[in-house]
């Protein structure tokens, strides 16, 4: 098996709370280590993912967890989810709501259903002043309205597993997210996510796994995790005329930026 190098590195972006990594989660969380990957955002989908994202961040110094309600999870809420998310939110080592947003591809849940939980989710992170990091999947356009008509809170927020082409890029960094890039950029015939890989402003960039899904070539096929964030490096530091080291560097400052300036959290 090909073994990722060592950088500076981040995966702002990961579900190690899936039972995928029940027989190994230690081992993986090592080899993340060993790989230079210095910190793991665990992100939830929904209420019980959230709970063990919390979990995790106690139990590892490189984890912290954001707490949310997926578009797919929407018509499964249960009435107080907000009060169970702002009292999650409360816990240490949270540092993001969601992953909240708008998928229209598997339509798991009915769109106003999806809208309307996006949207409560929204205002819940504006009181906390918490970043979002958003899931946006065939719903572009949408998306980008309900931020603009609501507004981000002043934490700002991550459009996670970018999937758009360039100009939807510069819609939503215009409105003040981050753009992540996740392995689907390593994918040859990717060619809009490399274009837009290769044209954003690196201090608008982060870089994530989406584990264990989606893993980067050569792993393609197999489950993702974190260390393997660095194949991600190395396909988009090779698209910008960039090192790994100085690109993964970025992107980590990027993501502690993002996550740490609103609230006083170590890392």
């Amino acid at each position: 098996m090909t073994e990722p190098l060592s950088y500076p590195l981040v995966d702002s972006h990961a579900h190690l709370d899936f039972k995928d990594f029940n027989k190994d989660r230690d081992a993986v969380v090592r080899r993340a280590l060993t790989a230079g990957v210095e910190l793991i955002i665990n992100v939830g989908f929904d209420l019980a993912s959230s709970r063990k994202g919390v979990e995790l961040a106690a139990s590892y110094a490189c984890i912290h967890a954001a707490v949310g309600i997926h578009p797919h999870d929407a018509s499964a809420v249960p009435h107080d989810y907000l009060a169970q998310l702002e009292t999650l939110a409360a816990a240490p080592g949270v540092v993001a709501l969601g992953e909240m947003g708008l998928d229209f591809y598997r339509d798991r849940s009915p769109r106003p259903l999806q809208r309307k939980v996006f949207r409560e989710q929204l205002a819940l992170a504006r009181q906390l002043d918490l970043p979002v990091i958003l899931h946006d999947r065939d719903a572009h356009t949408e998306l980008i309205t309900i931020l603009r008509d609501d507004g981000l809170p002043k934490a700002g927020g991550v459009l996670h597993c970018f999937s758009g082409d360039l100009s939807l890029a510069r819609e939503a960094m215009a409105l003040g997210l981050y753009i992540s890039i996740a392995g689907p950029v390593t994918y040859p015939r990717n060619n809009d996510l490399r274009g837009v890989a290769a044209a954003i402003p690196v201090e608008k960039m982060l870089l994530e796994t989406d584990a264990p899904f989606l893993s980067p070539v050569p792993q393609r096929g197999r489950r993702n995790e974190p260390a393997y964030v660095a194949f991600t490096a190395e396909t988009v530091a090779a698209l910008r005329g960039s090192t790994v080291a100085e690109l993964g560097s970025a992107c980590l400052d990027n993501t502690r930026r993002l996550f740490f300036c609103s609230r006083s959290i170590d890392y």
